[in-house]
């Protein structure tokens, strides 16, 4: 028997992975093209990729058969200094008056400014327990997969696949490889999620999980809270990923626990057996697994127009020849745009604008992180710099008012938003201007990407963002924490 026989019998014969039985569990039926129809348990909308969709349902006289599938919020263009309405960006306003108009038209529950429950879409999910394991999940929007967090496979769609599922609560898609992304040991202080991912992503390069569903995995990641896991997998799709997951357990469903939407008496108890039978198989088959250590994880910082180009705080700009030949022209370009040199240190890079919020560190852990550090750092914004803290969820901002983290900052210095994507994709009046480097917890760097054509983007943690604000520059979050004694 040849080794590549052999091979396929061993897989046959090996469990499956958690992507592997949820998709399983959600096929159709298998098209002529050779992809699945796939049954989509959650769908989220917001009020940028939405619109288009209604109206080809208009056009198409269709209408929204699953309506209590789907729940929409609004976020990108929501201002999140004055929320009052009409909008003073005329097209905002216009993109608010239709998803409330298709909202009441299809029947689907819309969660607005002032409602108690609006916020970035990403978040307001998970904190309703609209998320939970063994879901297949979709919205128009990158960082869906962001709620693989919990156990489900969560894919960002386009306009016409919003239309899709809208229409018929599916999509079409074909079958991804699995890789297993093992990290383990224990992170240093100073060392977060965002640390994790973006060192990951480095290592794994933005193309290097085309094809591949991403399982996150190892005692670095059973070790982490459930906002920690939503910040991880939020970023999957910034390595090429489709999604990212984690297996589900005890910390996955003490978050659900008294959620609204999740489920309670009985019916709790057969979920949360349901929910432990889609972890993936011990012996389960993967395309591939890699493995890191977390002692080698330093505070992460990028310094060029894509998440992967990241350096740990200590160290330097990488030379080009440190890159495959292929890669390089990306590199020089990053230098140019970001008005770097290699062997440049990162470490004292001045920044314009600080910006902590977004899909990716909005929660309340990652404001407490950075109050608290601000609080042991003791300083105060300089002059000149502007450092703003934007809640990802009304929810999140009385939580955070509640406990004086609003106070913290604003005695330090920040401004104190209301809920929405801010600066992330600066969709909104949040936006850099000119040449401004802002040092943000948001997900991508991409030229642009901040509201100014010309404007850099720095991407870093909750922690090293409040440091950098108060200091002016990028600096080193572990030197505040060890003077400190924290």
């Amino acid at each position: 028997m040849c080794a590549a026989v052999r091979w396929r019998i061993l897989v046959d014969n090996a469990g499956k992975t958690l992507y592997d039985k949820v998709f399983d569990a959600h096929v159709v039926r298998r098209l002529s093209s050779g992809q699945y129809q796939l049954f989509i348990g959650l769908h989220m909308i917001h009020e940028v990729t939405s619109p288009q969709a209604f109206e080809m349902l208009r056009d198409r006289n269709l209408s929204v058969p699953f309506p209590g599938r789907t729940v929409a919020t609004v976020d990108h263009i929501v201002p999140t200094e004055d929320q009052s309405r009409p909008y003073k960006d005329d097209l905002a306003e216009q993109m608010m008056k239709a998803i409330e108009t298709n909202c009441k038209q299809f029947g689907i529950r819309l969660y607005q400014p002032g409602s108690g429950k609006q916020g970035v879409v990403h978040i307001v999910a998970p904190e309703q327990g609209l998320t939970q394991p063994g879901m297949t999940v979709a919205c128009g929007d990158s960082h869906t997969a962001t709620h693989g967090a919990f156990g489900a496979i969560a894919f960002g769609i386009g306009t016409s696949q919003v239309r899709d599922v809208l229409a018929t609560q599916t999509l079409s898609m074909g079958r991804l490889k699995v890789r297993r992304i093992e990290v383990d040991g224990k992170l240093n202080p100073g060392v977060y999620a965002k640390d994790v991912i973006l060192y990951i992503l480095r290592k794994l390069t933005a193309k290097g999980g085309v094809g591949y569903a991403y399982e996150f995995a190892g005692s670095v990641i059973e070790a982490m809270s459930m906002e920690e896991r939503m910040t991880v997998c939020n970023m999957a799709i910034e390595g090429g990923a489709r999604c990212g997951y984690i297996n589900p357990d005890q910390t996955t469903f003490d978050y659900l626990k008294g959620r609204p939407e999740a489920p309670s008496g009985a019916a709790w108890d057969k979920a949360v057996e349901w929910w432990k039978s889609v972890a993936s198989d011990k012996d389960a088959a993967y395309a591939d697994v890699v493995r890191y250590q977390a002692a080698d994880i330093e505070p992460t910082v990028t310094w060029g127009i894509s998440p992967d180009q990241a350096v740990g705080v200590s160290e330097g700009i990488p030379t080009a020849e440190s890159f495959d030949a292929a890669e390089r022209p990306n590199i020089l370009e990053a230098y140019e745009y970001m008005g770097v040199q290699p062997g440049q240190p990162i470490a004292g890079t001045k920044v314009d604008v600080v910006f902590i919020g977004s899909c990716t560190n909005g929660r309340i852990s990652d404001l407490r992180e950075a109050a608290r550090v601000a609080e042991l750092h003791g300083g105060k914004v300089p002059a000149g710099i502007k450092a703003f803290v934007v809640p990802g969820s009304e929810i999140v901002k009385k939580m955070a008012e509640a406990e004086g983290l609003d106070k913290v900052f604003l005695a330090h210095g920040f401004e104190w938003r209301q809920a929405g994507c801010s600066m992330c994709l600066a969709m909104n009046p949040d936006k850099l201007v000119g040449r401004q480097i802002s040092a943000s917890t948001s997900n991508r760097n991409f030229k642009g990407r901040q509201g100014s054509p010309s404007g850099r983007t720095l991407l870093l943690s909750p922690a090293m963002a409040a440091v950098a604000a108060l200091e002016g520059k990028i600096t080193d979050v572990r030197a505040v924490l060890a003077k400190k004694g924290a």
